[in-house]
């Protein structure tokens, strides 16, 4: 199931246009070896939300080899990123680029469990998940009292290619449904249409 018209989906991306060669070249990484990213429209929807809330503290749990974590840190000003992976090779990865980009400054890379590592950190000002989609739930419930008062929550691939509606039993889409439906009831939170349904969302007042 599409989420977004292909053509207007390709109008945007024409939109977009980076000037970074390290974005490009992250692009051109995850391309060639079939990574999942969140995305150009993605990146810059996160470092837009960066830019005007200016945190001090980002936790990314799953961060890949870092493209969301690299957009995040693009817009910081006076904060830092943590980026967690399962994967050694990938926080590798993320350093390379970093080192490139001149941004270890505003960055901090650890390798593990994102979820048990996450809840090391408090006053979070932007909690991002992008790991296993059927630990959201379990990720958000375990870290909500990490959030800073006014914390903000983002999840990547909420819609889970459509399947949320179209195979509501299948095991993801069912644990993503519950997470969204969660997210709902207990947070202010809006999906976004982009690329694969972006969620954002903050304690209710």
């Amino acid at each position: 199931m599409l989420i977004l018209n292909p053509d207007v989906e390709k109008y945007v991306q024409g939109l977009s246009e980076v000037e970074d060669s390290i974005i490009l070249e992250m692009e051109e990484y995850a391309q060639s070896r079939d990574f999942p990213i969140i995305g150009r429209q993605g990146g810059r929807l996160l470092y837009l939300i960066t830019a005007v809330k200016k945190p001090r503290l980002v936790v990314e749990l799953g961060s890949g080899f870092g493209y969301s974590g690299y957009w995040f840190a693009k817009a910081l000003t006076d904060g830092k990123v943590v980026l967690i992976d399962y994967q050694e090779k990938n926080i590798k990865k993320a350093q390379e680029f970093f080192q490139k980009g001149n941004l270890t400054d505003r960055a901090e890379f650890r390798v593990g469990d994102a979820v048990q590592i996450g809840q090391e950190y408090r006053n979070i000002d932007i909690l991002f998940l992008d790991l296993e989609k059927v630990r959201y739930l379990e990720a958000v419930k375990k870290l909500e009292k990490n959030l800073s008062d006014d914390g903000l929550i983002i999840a990547d691939n909420v819609l889970f290619q459509g399947k949320v509606i179209s195979q509501p039993e299948n095991k993801k889409a069912k644990l993503l449904d519950q997470f969204n439906r969660y997210m709902s009831e207990h947070y202010f939170s809006v999906i976004l249409p982009v690329r694969d349904g972006i969620l954002l969302a903050v304690r209710k007042t």
